[in-house]
């Protein structure tokens, strides 16, 4: 069974009194330990796309399954359930409180949720991001790259089934983004997640598995490698 599937789904929105159509009938399967980027021009769907897949919005038509659970069979309490328990998100402005420590803020969403471990789990996602000795410092006393490896540890510390990534490194030099890239994909494997990014980036997107062009709210071609 894919990790996350798009049957058919067309995502309307109403601006300005009229209807505009964010994705029209998109379909989409993407498996466990699969790296994938969405590419198009602003405008296209990716960011809908995204949401639809984290269960951070509902399609107008068509269905939407992550780990086989029909997101618009859910209500509004089971779906904050279901985002907190199976989706991490990284942010392109990577979201960290800057009054929190590198470990504060990679276990707090462990401890609003009253999991047990907190800590330790956070120390554990940490190191996989090889931020080993860092734990004390605060976001400002960090690179941009160290940065979004907090906010990577952050969206791992629940071990998700999948990873959003919006523009993940639209705020980083290139060889940064690079190492950012390199060890989203080497986690997306090892831990058995996927991992779907947002990208206007053609070097970020050549080093996914899985290429998907969007073009005016459709799938034009998905390149699988």
């Amino acid at each position: 069974m894919p990790l996350v599937t798009l049957q058919n789904v067309t995502k309307n929105y109403i601006t300005d009194g009229q209807p505009v159509r964010a994705l029209q009938d998109v379909s989409l399967e993407v498996d466990r330990g699969e790296f994938v980027a969405l590419m198009g021009r602003s405008g296209c769907g990716k960011s809908t796309l995204l949401n639809l897949a984290g269960a951070m919005d509902l399609p107008t038509s068509g269905k939407v399954l992550l780990e086989g659970v029909d997101t618009t069979s859910l209500n509004d309490n089971a779906l904050t359930a279901l985002r907190r328990e199976k989706v991490g998100f990284i942010f392109q402005s990577f979201q960290l409180l800057h009054t929190l420590t590198v470990l504060e803020n990679v276990e707090l969403p462990l401890q609003l949720a009253g999991k047990p471990n907190a800590r330790e789990t956070a120390r554990e996602k940490i190191a996989a991001v090889e931020l080993n000795g860092l734990g004390d410092r605060y976001p400002h006393q960090l690179s941009g790259g160290q940065m979004q490896r907090v906010g990577i540890a952050r969206a791992l510390v629940q071990s998700p089934a999948i990873l959003l990534a919006d523009e993940p490194t639209g705020n980083l030099d290139s060889i940064s983004g690079n190492v950012i890239l390199e060890l989203l994909r080497r986690l997306t494997r090892e831990m058995s997640t996927a991992t779907i990014m947002a990208t206007h980036s053609l070097e970020a997107a050549a080093l996914a598995d899985t290429l998907v062009r969007l073009r005016d709210g459709t799938i034009q071609e998905i390149t699988r490698r």
